[in-house]
């Protein structure tokens, strides 16, 4: 097959632990010879994205993940933060992706990548494409009330997610002829099965968990309205959506990160047809 010669862009979504699946795809796409010719990912999809966008393959990316993964590596992330304006302060979070991108900047990637935040300030989505690959993950990836948020200038940004956690539209407007994305979103079921093990946990049944319900629950529902919105709004586009095991939440599904990458895999696999007929013969329908 022959290259059409249109620009095929991939967006990932945020999820948590969910998007462990983004690396799934990315194997599927790295080992079939897929053309990625730019990137954009929105709170983890920014993390595994940047990572890729640096250089590392996707096999080397899922062999970091399942390493960290691992209880004590994560539990070695944790810094708690004091004043609080997150749980963490991000720093131990911040320090160990520096071992991966380091100060490389947006201008010196071969692979154009953009980053998604929210400035808190202006209420609006901020696209970083330029500058620190590091300071711009951080950003994307600042959960607010998890992770302490990142000031730039006048600016304090968070997580993209609250905005928009599909990118396919800013992949379409850096040009991409083709777009595909990746949704990981946490799905109810998903957020059911976190509060029933909870429940189940002698020290979690201290916590307001009927609260947590309600915020989890909430939370889905914006990311919806949101997901929904992005796709009216940015036109065809090939979607990829993993069928990710209900113990798999946001926040738990670290532990599980082989499944997560392998539900990333078939999804790819399944979706494989469609992505080669449109990156080879340049359809956009």
């Amino acid at each position: 097959m022959t290259h059409s010669g249109c620009r095929l862009g991939l967006a990932l979504s945020g999820g948590g632990a969910r998007g462990l699946a983004h690396i799934g795809v990315l194997k599927v796409l790295e080992q079939e010879g897929v053309p990625i010719d730019l990137l954009v990912g929105t709170s983890v999809g920014g993390l595994v994205g940047a990572l890729f966008a640096c250089g590392l393959s996707a096999h080397e990316i899922e062999a970091e993940a399942l390493h960290l993964c691992r209880l004590r590596q994560l539990v070695g992330l944790v810094d708690r933060s004091l004043p609080r304006r997150g749980l963490l302060r991000g720093e131990r979070v911040t320090s160990y992706l520096g071992r991966w991108l380091g100060d490389t900047t947006f201008e010196e990637l071969s692979l154009p990548f953009a980053v998604i935040a929210v400035d808190l300030m202006s209420q609006k989505k901020v696209v970083l494409d330029r500058g620190s690959v590091l300071a711009a993950v951080r950003a994307s990836i600042a959960v607010p009330g998890i992770f302490a948020p990142v000031s730039n200038g006048e600016q304090m940004l968070v997580d993209g997610g609250l905005l928009d956690n599909l990118p396919i539209g800013v992949a379409r407007d850096k040009g991409a002829d083709v777009v595909i994305g990746v949704d990981v979103s946490s799905d109810t079921a998903s957020i059911t099965h976190l509060i029933s093990s909870l429940r189940s946990n002698r020290i979690a049944r201290s916590m307001p968990l009927d609260t947590m319900t309600t915020m989890l629950l909430a939370m889905r529902l914006v990311v919806v309205e949101i997901n929904t919105r992005a796709k009216q709004e940015a036109g065809p586009y090939i979607s990829i959506e993993p069928q990710i095991p209900p113990m798999c939440s946001a926040f738990n599904g670290f532990t599980h990160a082989r499944e997560l990458i392998g539900a990333g895999e078939a999804a790819a696999r399944a979706a494989l047809p469609k992505i080669q007929s449109r990156a080879y013969h340049g359809t956009s329908s």
